[in-house]
């Protein structure tokens, strides 16, 4: 009831700020002090101040807020010199202005153009304060290593019924782990233990990423020990509960997330065990009369009293609980709050801690001691001859990790060195300022990521798939265009064999092919497609994003129609790829389907072309596997 009292206070308080600002901003003088331009000293200028008559953007998060995609441009403009090297990171930059007509039609499109200009104004501060404070011509350093850290620890971190709170400076990301170590105890043994997300200005609490509220003495619905998890924004308030054991064992949810039950099976279910003696006394010594029989006794993993270790591991699409060494729960990541976006653990109720731990963290290299730095940046684009194959690989800001492994692997083919492959990363800004910071130095490091203005939100992925099309043939002229991910090891030598294989030059739509799906209609599902967004019971012809390729014909379109609003926008990128290719196929274009099996969506099979879920060690013993047998040999667990 809190939440939502502060919630109604926060949109009052929010709609009298938005009237003050409008009328401020009608003012055309103010409006004016707001149109910055680029201004770069080697190339054209790169700005978002040409939309002819650009229209107010409704939000239809709050109603009473109308933006003016004048406002959202000016917000990602700077008045900064760039060099060379970083004018590389923004060339798909000007080519997404477009963007600002339609930014209502997805999901979080407004908020992520909105925080993009928050967040491209601190970057541009910081970047500018690093210039003053130069010293004989080179930027003082920061800390990269205390920026991000890879782990943190708190050893006695607080007192029973204490609240406590861990910063993440730089976000999670999968792999990431926070190991709790406590007692639950007091009058009731009920704890929480909360993920929230970065702070929002003019909002009372920050989003709840995961709600892990563990009810020793049950509740309303049950006098049994209970696991309850959520998720809380204000926008949507409390979303559905997940309970652990659910309440009615014959509905129980056999759904699983990263192939791990949601509940396990156990928890709930009858054991039987001796029960000690108060004491902790020779048992066997104890005369029969005074021997406890054993009881069955229902099992679940916290006791009051008892000393527990729990983990809470962050998968590829949920979060994952294990105590004491036993899985327990699964909490399937929901849409709009990704672990990138976790500023902060929580806990507090009746638990001893007596220590917390977060590890696997993203953090950055220092470029300044990568000993093998120069092999790794990307090498120049040959401006002379079309490239054969161009590679955009989705990424986000802060799996700092996830690219210095790609980098060391596959992008190391004689093909990519050479500059008949060119391999790009396509990275969103984030919230956070440390992130965003890192992200900017590796970019100008390494030469290889491509900035895109907006925030990263998964439901915006489709973005990025336009940029990489923009880039493949505006930027580059590549005969053909392939999307990835970071997670993903390309066997670039058998991605060019199979195009010279197929020896289809236009129409070509190359990957897994699925050519019989459906939509997703779970509301909480990652995949979520409301009647609305596709009314039809089943999907065109598309191939899996894990890897997919284009010939040149359908990326020039995809731009084309992008330039014209032609261009649906469809929050699954893979599936939307499928739904323009098959509209230009009604237009007349000879589409080819060239399905490959082994491109694999999960894991890794002896003689993939593509795998898919792979961790930045498995990337490099795959690379390792190559070199040795120049073959798609997997790694043996």
């Amino acid at each position: 009831m809190m939440k939502k009292w502060h919630g109604g206070f926060a949109i009052v308080s929010l709609f009298i700020i938005l009237m003050l600002r409008y009328v401020i901003l009608d003012n055309p003088l103010v409006e004016n002090s707001l149109q910055y331009v680029f201004q770069q000293n080697r190339t054209a200028e790169l700005h978002w101040l040409d939309v002819p008559n650009p229209p107010a953007i409704q939000n239809l998060q709050i109603s009473s807020e109308v933006i003016s995609t004048g406002l959202l441009a000016s917000n990602l403009s700077i008045t900064r010199n760039l060099s060379d090297r970083e004018l590389q990171s923004l060339h798909s930059w000007n080519h997404l202005k477009q963007l600002l007509s339609h930014v209502h039609i997805l999901p979080d499109g407004v908020e992520a153009i909105k925080e993009a200009g928050v967040a491209w104004r601190e970057l541009n501060t910081a970047l500018a304060y690093d210039d003053a404070v130069s010293v004989n011509g080179s930027i003082q350093q920061k800390d990269k290593g205390k920026q991000c850290p890879y782990s943190i620890r708190r050893m006695n971190a607080t007192r029973l019924g204490d609240r406590f709170a861990l910063k993440l400076p730089c976000g999670l990301i999968q792999g990431s782990s926070i190991t709790i170590i406590g007692t639950p105890g007091g009058l009731l043994g009920n704890f929480k233990i909360e993920l929230t997300g970065a702070a929002v200005p003019g909002e009372p609490d920050p989003p709840i990423v995961l709600h892990y509220n563990v009810r020793l003495l049950g509740d309303k619905l049950t006098e049994d020990p209970v696991i309850v998890q959520n998720t809380w924004t204000i926008s949507d308030d409390w979303g559905s509960e997940n309970r652990c054991p659910s309440p009615d064992s014959d509905a129980k949810d056999t759904t699983k997330v990263d192939d791990l039950e949601k509940c396990s099976s156990m928890v709930g279910e009858d054991q039987k065990e001796i029960l000690p003696s108060k004491f902790h006394s020779n048992v066997s010594a104890m005369p029969p009369a005074s021997k406890k029989k054993a009881e069955p006794r229902k099992y679940f993993p916290f006791r009051q009293g008892y000393l527990a270790v729990a983990i809470l591991r962050i998968g590829a699409h949920g979060i994952h609980m294990t105590v004491d060494g036993k899985h327990i729960t699964s909490f399937a990541f929901r849409e709009d709050l990704e672990p990138g976006f976790v500023g902060e653990v929580r806990i507090a109720g009746d638990i001893k801690l007596l220590s917390v731990i977060a590890s696997g963290l993203p953090t950055t290299e220092d470029f300044e001691h990568v000993t093998d730095l120069e092999i790794l940046k990307a090498p120049p684009v040959p401006m002379d001859k079309p490239v054969d194959l161009f590679i955009g690989v989705f990424s986000t800001a802060n799996n700092f990790k996830r690219r210095m492994a790609v980098r060391r692997t596959w992008m190391q083919y004689d093909s990519v060195r050479s500059g008949k492959v060119t391999v790009r990363f396509f990275v969103g800004l984030h919230k956070n300022e440390l992130v965003n910071e890192e992200l900017w130095n590796e970019a100008r490091t390494y030469g290889d990521i491509q900035l895109m203005p907006f925030v990263d939100y998964y439901s915006l992925i489709l973005w990025k798939t336009i940029a990489i099309c923009i880039y493949g043939t505006n930027v580059l002229s590549a005969n053909y265009v392939m999307k990835t991910d970071d997670d993903a090891f390309v066997r670039v030598d058998e991605v060019l064999s199979s195009l010279d294989r197929t020896n289809v030059n236009h129409g070509l739509l190359y990957g897994r092919v699925n050519s019989d799906s459906q939509p997703h209609r779970d509301p909480y599902s990652k995949w979520y497609i409301t009647p609305e967004e596709w009314p039809e019971e089943s999907y065109p012809p598309w191939a899996h994003g894990p890897g997919y390729i284009v010939s040149k014909d359908i990326a020039k379109e995809v731009y084309r129609k992008h330039k014209s609003g032609e261009l649906k926008m469809f929050k699954l990128e893979d599936v939307a790829m499928g739904i323009w290719i098959n509209e230009m196929k009604k237009d007349g274009l000879d589409v080819k389907y060239e399905n490959d099996g082994r491109i694999l969506v999960e894991g890794c099979e002896d003689g993939y072309v593509i795998a898919h879920y792979q961790e930045p060690r498995d990337m490099m013993c795959l690379w390792d596997q190559f070199q040795k047998t120049k073959r798609g040999t997997c790694c043996k667990e």
